[in-house]
């Protein structure tokens, strides 16, 4: 079904009767009747990387075709109206209408904006989209926005990923003691538990950080992404997993008051183009990554998995922020409680299932 067929019958319904002739009734005038809207949206990233900044273009698309035109969202990259992460500020002061970001980059506001990207240790990806329909997560974050004035609809996900680019090879939790490293949200306090500098860097401006050694690594998303920036020329020691985003979110965060102007049918068709997107980009970062990956390593990245004693040890670290963060922040625990619990049910079911399944495919390869 195209896309354009697909928005309109589910979100505008069927709009003639069957009985009826062309030649007997004109045409339904839905589309001359319909109010125009002119919106201005804000990515937190640069158009170099297509398939995450790609998305607020597949959705300023689908929108424009399911509404024959009036309802016209033109897209900006990050810094040519405000920041990257700046972008949610624009939409809580009405700015500008909406935003495509990552509510993890504003854990200096408010550290419960993590759990609408990532937490350290948290929800995969398929898990995330399972709280935020079905266990409750959308509702709960809409109450936590409220307080910075928008909504916000999930908007695609990268899946789980990698940990990072290195300089110099890192063995021990000793090797991470004064390492000033670009990460974002919750994972640099982490991070800053075992000894990390943690910095926050805008993804255009990592790789001549990299390169001029004002930073010692940087995490990102993940190889086509990665190989985008070229970080691999800068950085060659390629670590993972990205233990603190098992599956990063985005999110569309629309101004409350924008929002409200909106017909019940744009609402609903804006609804269903996000949810399109959340589910195009991470298939694209699935179907794209593998490739990526291989083309890094021929051009001398070296992979590594972080050491056993790492993954604990943040493992240790995350859960010591969470009960700390918990007693000060009332927001961060009913949320952490939320996710955390939904994750435990979670991967009672995963390791029944998925992770027999994948074990066995893994095996199954290896053997050829």
């Amino acid at each position: 079904m195209k896309r354009r067929q697909f928005l309109k019958t589910s979100t505008v319904g069927a709009v003639t009767a069957a009985a009826a002739s062309a030649s007997a009734f004109p045409a339904p005038a839905i589309a001359q009747s319909q109010p125009k809207f002119a919106w201005r949206l804000t990515s937190s990233f640069p158009k170099s990387l297509d398939t995450i900044f790609g998305g607020a273009d597949t959705l300023s698309k689908a929108v424009a075709e399911a509404t024959d035109g009036n309802f016209q969202i033109q897209v900006f990259a990050a810094g040519e109206l405000v920041p990257g992460l700046q972008a949610a500020d624009a939409v809580t002061n009405g700015t500008l209408e909406m935003c495509h970001s990552c509510s993890y980059y504003y854990v200096g506001k408010d550290p419960a904006f993590a759990f609408g990207t990532a937490a350290p240790f948290g929800l995969n990806a398929r898990q995330i989209n399972a709280w935020f329909y079905h266990g409750g997560g959308n509702e709960l974050l809409d109450q936590f926005y409220d307080k910075y004035n928008f909504i916000g609809l999930p908007a695609g996900n990268t899946g789980t990923q990698m940990g990072g680019w290195f300089r110099k090879e890192i063995k021990t939790v000793a090797d991470l003691v004064g390492l000033k490293m670009r990460i974002a949200g919750l994972a640099g306090r982490v991070m800053s538990k075992l000894g990390v500098v943690p910095q926050v860097v805008a993804g255009g401006d990592i790789y001549p950080s990299l390169e001029k050694g004002t930073i010692d690594a940087a995490e990102w998303v993940g190889p086509y992404d990665d190989e985008k920036l070229g970080f691999y020329k800068v950085a060659p020691h390629y670590y993972y997993p990205g233990w603190w985003e098992g599956g990063a979110a985005l999110h569309f965060f629309i101004n409350k008051a924008k929002w409200a102007e909106l017909p019940k049918n744009y609402r609903a068709i804006l609804s269903s183009a996000a949810a399109m997107v959340n589910v195009d980009m991470q298939a694209k970062y699935d179907a794209r990554n593998p490739a990526a990956v291989k083309r890094l390593v021929q051009n001398g990245a070296q992979l590594h998995p972080f050491p056993a004693e790492v993954m604990d040890a943040a493992y240790k670290a995350a859960n010591e922020l969470y009960a700390e963060i918990s007693k000060e922040n009332e927001w961060f625990r009913k949320i952490h409680d939320s996710v955390m619990s939904f994750r435990s049910d979670e991967y009672l079911w995963w390791q029944i299932a998925e992770f027999g399944f994948d074990a066995y495919m893994i095996r199954a390869r290896s053997r050829g």
